[in-house]
């Protein structure tokens, strides 16, 4: 006899793929012997610990200025946090806002990271269709149809979605446009790493305002800025928000300190117009706990304040170091078989295509490097098995039923952010020997 569950809680009860190929590698990962490419966590390195201290001691010291800080916090959060967001914004001018744009927008924090103020956007807005990129954010993008929201995803080209492409699939949709609920647009893509270019920002940004006139209602577009932090090629052009061009406040920002402080802190942020999707955003977060844990906000607050200029210096000239390397690596290790290499100029990301290798959970080369072959000269002794290296598939990272489904079953990411440079050359090593191997006559 089974509990009765709501369409979500339907959705839920089944783990979507990547979760339960996680879960698996997890269970009987072997730290020093496995490789995880797969996990998106930050380099430990990268982590202030020090700093974190002296925040947490400075938080403590002075209770005149950190009110209650171990005690409940408000919903929208903590206002030193959200004056030290503003000021840090501002006066390193991310993404070129101005302290203009800046007063005249609304900042709130959410409860437990970006994740969840893009969690609460599917509890706050009506369910429709959600326009983003292919490869896409996968984590989301199967949390939006657990929810009941229709993901529309376009096929991204060096600059971000596709124009064309965006067009001819709003003009299949007919009457049906009326149905889109909003944008999402990833700056710096997860998966692919592929950097958003500031013309084709304000291009999906006008897409969004013409739709919004023609139908005489607001269309939200939200920019994930999670990893324009984390821009770290000096050729890369620098970001320019769409905020201060915003006539019809439709432009939504969400951003994390996770990826230059410790994503266990579970600071996100939207940046956005004042009205009644903030003033719903905000309820929702009182309803799922009153807010992110005002201390750990109290010391975020003080690491801005304090020490974020070079903190942020050396986050991305460690990241550089790593993506330079691992660039050369896997020229030489799997170049002769690549289409193409995205990624390696923000964030922590490479997004592979091969030309007739595929990745999938079911193919030769997946089965190579997860030891699961059934060929001891492969997987090695059953109690002891070679070195498995964990990846993303490109199947999970495109859309199911988008245009890319079938050259996603030859792509992969991987992450040069949590392992350390050695590692990752002898993963890519393993890669190539799954390759060779699988060539074999």
């Amino acid at each position: 006899m089974d509990i009765r569950l709501s369409c979500y809680g339907q959705a839920s009860a089944h783990p979507s793929p990547v979760n339960r190929m996680m879960a698996s590698f997890a269970r009987g990962f072997r730290d020093g012997v496995d490789i995880n490419l797969g996990v998106g966590y930050v380099n430990e390195k990268t982590i202030p610990v020090a700093w974190l201290n002296e925040a947490m001691q400075a938080v403590v010291a002075n209770g005149s200025k950190y009110r209650q800080a171990f005690n409940y916090g408000g919903p929208e959060g903590s206002p030193n946090l959200i004056a030290s967001l503003r000021g840090f914004l501002g006066g390193m001018r991310i993404g070129q806002l101005d302290d203009a744009t800046l007063a005249r927008k609304r900042l709130i924090i959410g409860p437990c990271g970006a994740t969840s103020v893009l969690d609460a956007l599917t509890q706050v807005l009506a369910p429709g269709i959600v326009v983003t990129s292919d490869p896409t954010y996968y984590i989301y993008a199967d949390a939006l149809e657990r929810r009941g929201f229709e993901v529309l995803a376009v096929p991204e080209d060096a600059e971000g979605p596709g124009l064309e492409a965006l067009d001819c699939k709003l003009r299949a949709l007919g009457d049906r446009a009326r149905a889109i609920s909003f944008f999402y647009v990833v700056t710096v893509n997860n998966p692919s790493c592929t950097i958003l270019s500031n013309q084709r920002r304000r291009a999906l940004f006008d897409v969004a305002a013409k739709l919004s006139r023609e139908q005489s209602r607001p269309i939200p577009i939200f920019y994930d800025v999670a990893y324009e932090l984390l821009l770290h090629d000096p050729r890369a052009e620098p970001f320019v928000s769409v905020l201060p061009f915003d006539d019809l406040d439709i432009a939504y920002e969400i951003g994390t300190l996770s990826k230059i402080l410790a994503p266990a802190m579970r600071i996100g942020y939207m940046l956005g117009p004042h009205g009644a999707l903030m003033t719903a955003m905000v309820q929702k977060t009182s309803d799922t706990g009153f807010g992110a844990p005002l201390f750990v906000q109290e010391m975020a607050s003080h690491v801005l304040d304090e020490r974020i200029g070079p903190q942020l210096r050396a986050v991305n000239a460690g990241y550089r170091e790593k993506a330079v390397a691992v660039r050369a690596a896997i020229d030489r290790s799997l170049g002769p078989f690549l289409a193409e290499c995205r990624g390696g100029s923000a964030g922590f990301y490479y997004y592979l295509t091969f030309e007739h290798v595929e990745t999938h959970p079911q193919s030769a080369f997946f089965r190579y490097l997860a030891r699961t072959a059934g060929d001891p000269r492969i997987d090695g002794p059953g109690d002891s098995p070679l070195p498995r290296v964990v990846y993303i598939p490109g199947e999970y990272c495109v859309h199911a039923r988008g245009d890319l489904a079938e050259v996603g079953r030859r792509q992969l990411r991987l992450s040069y952010g949590f392992e350390e440079v050695p590692r990752i050359l002898e993963a890519l090593g393993w890669m190539r020997r799954a390759i060779l191997e699988e060539a074999r006559p």
